[in-house]
């Protein structure tokens, strides 16, 4: 079985104010036409399929249009929500829809309800794990403990307990929105952070045959048979090295696998320059980059005149602008942004502690409440926005 696995479209987001609709509208042109002359058996997309809760209306009828092009095709396709989408509205008309072919699957309680699907092999069971935000779905899973690796502990219970239940040979697929540990960051994703750990182990998943994840923004292997496909389109500018890829992945008769990466059209390069500001506008090795999406970060110790104006008028499309002069690392005017950079909340919260006593961290009780305070704004901003 030929499977194509995608996700984080991230329907209706922009690039630093510029609007990528039409990027996106490029994308799954792409994927229709790889669809088609791959011969391909079964979409994957694994979760993030809009960008917020509340979507634009442009970016739900260019939803609903890539939905009519894939049932046109006659070509299965499963999707499960992620962490920015509101699993209820994504949701709506699922049953219907299926008819059509295309399985949502947005509802935590249905993880262990496959979508079956059959080759000359046999049966391939397709399962979908929609994200799962540890306080609002672990009781209803019935999982043990608060925390990511609990609730999808808890989930791929249910699935290998249907799957014992299925002809000997039945080869499976799950798809999962989720921060596996051993992949790789950027800084587009959202932090889904609790109890001052975000990743779960890749072991949860012993026993698949494939396993299909979003979230991660970057095409990325963490075994064999654990993948992130990463976004189709970049993000932000710390995706800049990343080559935008979906996997196009061979499902044997004996569950073996192959996977081949099929690369994704790129609206404009990234490029991320640093240095004085007449250096940047000198340069002759920078003409490269003059058609790219700039990110300029500025080294000079006394901030120029009018720097946007000029770096456009030789990067017409420079979209972001950062102020970092060069400085002694003793100069008290170190940026703040510096010192903080690559730290996490939890580790921000910890050092004002210590800083407000002389050099006394929180102890180990403190540090649980900063913890719990942290998750419960964290759960208050996803509650709101699925409520949105």
């Amino acid at each position: 079985m030929r499977i194509l696995h995608t996700s984080d479209w991230h329907l209706g987001r922009s690039f630093h104010r510029v609007g990528l609709l039409g990027a996106q509208r490029d994308f799954l042109d792409h994927l229709v036409r790889t669809v088609r002359e791959a011969r391909v058996d079964a979409v994957l997309v694994a979760g993030d399929v809009y960008d917020r809760a509340v979507p634009p209306l442009s970016a739900v009828e260019l939803f609903d249009e890539a939905l009519h092009r894939l049932a046109d095709l006659g070509v299965p396709t499963v999707m499960i929500s992620g962490n920015h989408d509101s699993a209820r509205r994504l949701g709506v008309g699922a049953g219907l829809i299926e008819r059509a072919g295309i399985h949502l699957r947005t509802d935590p309680a249905g993880c262990g309800t496959p979508v079956l699907l059959a080759d000359e092999h046999g049966d391939v069971a397709l399962y979908g794990l929609p994200y799962l935000e540890p306080a609002l779905v672990r009781e209803e899973l019935g999982a043990t403990a608060a925390g990511h690796t609990a609730v999808l502990e808890a989930a791929m219970g249910r699935v290998r307990a249907d799957l014992a239940g299925r002809a000997p040979g039945t080869r499976s697929v799950v798809l999962a929105h989720a921060f596996v540990a051993g992949g790789a960051s950027s800084d587009s994703e959202r932090d889904i952070t609790v109890g001052g750990v975000a990743a779960v182990p890749p072991e949860l998943f012993a026993g698949v045959d494939y396993v299909a994840l979003g979230h991660l923004h970057g095409c990325q292997t963490i075994t064999e048979r654990v993948r992130y496909s990463g976004s189709p389109l970049a993000y932000s500018f710390s995706e800049a090295d990343h080559r935008k890829t979906m996997w196009l992945v061979e499902l044997g008769a004996d569950g073996s696998l192959t996977a081949e990466r099929v690369d994704c059209p790129v609206p404009r390069p990234l490029a991320r320059l640093r240095g004085p500001l007449e250096d940047l506008l000198a340069d002759p090795r920078l003409e490269r980059h003059e058609d790219a999406w700039v990110e300029a970060t500025l080294t000079d110790p006394v901030r120029p005149q009018e720097p946007m104006a000029r770096l456009v008028r030789r990067f017409p499309h420079t979209v972001s602008l950062v102020f970092d002069p060069d400085r002694a690392p003793e100069d008290p005017l170190a940026s703040y942004a510096q010192r903080l950079r690559g730290r996490t909340d939890q580790q921000i919260a910890e050092d004002f502690v210590a800083h407000v006593r002389g050099g006394q961290g929180p102890d180990d009780a403190e540090r649980t409440v900063l913890t719990a305070a942290l998750d419960a704004v964290r759960l208050d901003e996803t509650v709101r926005e699925v409520a949105g």
